[in-house]
């Protein structure tokens, strides 16, 4: 069964990034509907799966990491408004056996992202 994952590492402090919050869309032709709004734990993951079982389709999906107040949160001084308030990361699903693992690296003036495994 596949399933859609993620960690979130803040490079700017070279640790895991806890407790930003994630935002999962559901892309669709005329809208995009909430999935879930989840937190990253101690470790920059989530407690499970994203999506997994007859949840995770094939599909078009956004992922939205809330990283300024992330930052903030931590006691780092942002312009306001913040260079990077939020990173938007648009993502497709073609194979809904796969495990599509989406790792974030962030600092508060870069971000960067791929598909892991």
């Amino acid at each position: 069964m596949g399933q859609l994952t993620t960690h979130v590492l803040d490079t700017a402090a070279g640790v895991p990034a806890a407790g930003v919050r994630i935002d999962l869309h559901e892309v669709l032709p005329r809208e995009s509907r909430l999935l879930l709004s989840t937190v990253t734990g101690s470790d920059g993951r989530c407690l499970g799966p994203l999506l997994s079982g007859a949840d995770f389709r094939a599909g078009h999906y956004s992922l939205t990491f809330f990283v300024a107040d992330y930052f903030r949160s931590r006691g780092v001084v942002l312009p306001n408004p913040a260079f990077i308030n939020e990173a938007l990361i648009r993502i497709g699903i073609a194979a809904a056996d796969q495990h599509y693992h989406v790792p974030l690296l962030v600092s508060p003036w870069a971000y960067s992202v791929y598909r892991g495994g």
